[in-house]
């Protein structure tokens, strides 16, 4: 799929942004948490991927069929899987790091605070990256980049202030 179609990028960055935000989430939930280990940092990121990811299958794959008044073909699981896929490759920078920590290269919390940075820092990219495809110059690309960093910071600063 060298030419997506427009829609087909817009439904694989929404996944993406929305993953980014849920993995965002759980990672300060580990982070401030006082009992957690490797096993279950790695765990709670990729069983969050997996619901996420899961939950929208099942959601595109009912409601496909009622949208389109027919039966599911192949291809319409095929794109459902193509689309969703960003749902789970959320999940292999963190996992990384936290493997990297659990080989002794960082501490635990140091990796789940970069797992952090690197996820606020994708969704400015995102804003940025959006906003040179839609034909800003760079400054109005830089302040969709900003606005998605604070959209960031603000699940950080909510999940941080509930103590989670």
């Amino acid at each position: 799929m060298s030419e997506e179609p427009a829609s087909v990028l817009s439904e694989r960055l929404k996944e993406r942004i929305y993953a980014s935000l849920t993995v965002l989430a759980v990672l300060i939930g580990l982070v401030e948490g006082r009992h957690v280990d490797h096993t279950g940092a790695v765990l709670a990121v990729a069983v969050t991927a997996l619901g996420l990811w899961s939950a929208t299958l099942v959601a595109d794959l009912q409601a496909r069929p009622v949208a389109h008044g027919r039966r599911l073909h192949r291809d319409d699981v095929r794109h459902v899987l193509f689309t969703s896929s960003p749902l789970l490759s959320v999940a292999v920078g963190p996992i990384v790091l936290i493997s990297l920590s659990a080989a002794g290269v960082l501490a635990l919390r140091t990796a789940l605070w970069v797992a952090i940075g690197t996820e606020v820092a994708a969704l400015a990219a995102w804003g940025y990256l959006g906003g040179r495809r839609i034909g800003s110059g760079p400054l109005r690309a830089a302040v969709t980049a900003a606005l998605n960093t604070l959209i960031g910071l603000v699940v950080v600063a909510v999940k941080l202030l509930a103590g989670h």
